[in-house]
């Protein structure tokens, strides 16, 4: 029987890259996404046809009760899953002292509180048979914190937090918790950034270049991995040095 694999946001560049990672990989994945859902049941569909076991549901992660209804689906479809990758995401750049209390209760709501309520829906099942990934996707501005993006970085920032935390609650039932910050990735959520400012961000990068989607997935796919068994409660940057 295929393992399966749970990734949100799997309509951006990073998500898609980690969808037909897994996908290659052996793995039966479901494919969350709520407001660019058809861009999300277009990827299962060309999987599918190359004959990948890909299926995508519409997710509102923001939400406690549909996030509990959409892991409950994936649930009565499969069973128990086995790796779970956080991943949705906004971002918004704004000065400080213009952030409204919409843009923060928005960015915390699909960021942070996704993340936890998505969580909670799917580890009793991972508890009960005492295996399970949780992969956590942070970012390097919460690590380092980003100039106009305050409410982005704190998003960030807890979700890496609540990832340590988690992982020595649930390390003793055979679950690992880890936290992927990528760097600099080039995805459509960088089409704000002007071809300079691109080559700018790719130059602060040791590495030279900027990431790639599959930069984050081939390191989400080892951690889903037996070889990262002895792995956990990790923030790890896939960043090409950006924060050294």
């Amino acid at each position: 029987m295929k393992p399966t694999a749970v990734i949100t946001g799997a309509s951006g560049g990073i998500g898609q890259a980690m969808v037909r990672a897994f996908a290659a990989a052996g793995y039966r994945v479901f494919c969350g996404s709520f407001h660019h859902l058809d861009e999300a049941q277009k990827l299962a569909g060309q999987l599918q046809e190359q004959g990948f076991a890909v299926e995508a549901l519409k997710a509102d992660l923001s939400s406690s009760k549909e996030a509990q209804a959409f892991a409950q689906e994936v649930q009565q479809r499969c069973g128990p899953i086995d790796v779970l990758v956080n991943n949705a995401g906004v971002a918004q750049q704004k000065l400080f002292q213009d952030i409204t209390d919409d843009d923060w209760r928005h960015m915390m709501g699909v960021n942070l509180d996704g993340v936890f309520y998505l969580t909670r829906a799917f580890l009793p099942a991972m508890i009960r048979q005492k295996a399970g990934r949780i992969i956590n996707i942070s970012s390097i501005w919460g690590v380092c914190g980003a100039s106009c993006e305050v409410h982005y970085s704190a998003s960030k920032a807890a979700v890496a937090g609540m990832t340590k935390a988690l992982a020595k609650e649930v390390g003793p039932s055979g679950i690992t918790v880890n936290c992927i910050a990528p760097g600099v990735i080039q995805t459509p959520m960088l089409a704000c950034f002007s071809e300079e400012d691109l080559k700018e961000l790719a130059s602060q990068t040791p590495m030279g270049r900027l990431g790639t989607g599959d930069d984050v997935a081939q390191l989400a796919l080892f951690l889903a991995s037996g070889k990262a068994d002895f792995i956990t409660g990790q923030v790890i940057c896939a960043d090409g040095g950006f924060a050294l």
